[in-house]
């Protein structure tokens, strides 16, 4: 269900005490959650982009030495705008009994009918938000795009969620559209 990563707290640090940090291959980060203290921490660099590279959604398991474990779901990620290399990380604590707002990741399936006559598939927007119990949540949302002809959109309302999901982006938002080339 959920991927595991080592953790350790680590303590306020300068600019260049996080620029070191990352040098060792460490990413700093922090854990924060409704009626929670925040937690600054730092994680593994490779284990993370690991993470990242096979889809990065769904349940994160975050262990902390002599701790219990945190289950969150990725907040956010800052990049270093030239090298694409992460600088930080935010982690959102998830409440097994609360209702969680986070953006899921659209896993775009097929190739459109419209491709095969020299259309070209655009992806407008990745991601759909949506506030569900943890329990509920999808780790993707699959869009099957097979049947797309050239100047066909498929949007946000055009998504096949489960009925206990509900949706807060809007439903004309624009997820993919196939335009002539």
């Amino acid at each position: 269900m959920a991927t595991s990563i080592h953790t350790e707290r680590r303590p306020q640090l300068n600019p260049s005490g996080l620029r070191n940090l990352r040098q060792e291959g460490r990413l700093p980060g922090v854990v924060f959650g409704k009626n929670a203290d925040n937690q600054i921490i730092h994680i593994c660099t490779k284990q993370f982009e690991k993470w990242i590279k096979k889809g990065a959604s769904g349940f994160i398991e975050l262990k902390i030495e002599g701790d219990n474990s945190f289950t969150v779901l990725l907040e956010d990620l800052q990049r270093n705008p030239v090298t694409r290399a992460p600088l930080h990380v935010d982690f959102q604590l998830v409440q097994t009994d609360e209702i969680i707002r986070t953006k899921l990741g659209v896993k775009i399936i097929g190739i459109p009918a419209g491709a095969k006559w020299g259309g070209v598939v655009q992806i407008q927007d990745p991601y759909v938000e949506v506030e569900a119990l943890p329990k509920d949540l999808p780790s993707t949302v699959e869009l099957d795009i097979s049947a797309m002809e050239i100047g066909e959109t498929l949007f946000v309302k055009d998504l096949v969620l489960p009925p206990e999901v509900i949706v807060i982006s809007g439903d004309n938002e624009l997820l993919v559209s196939v335009s002539k080339p």
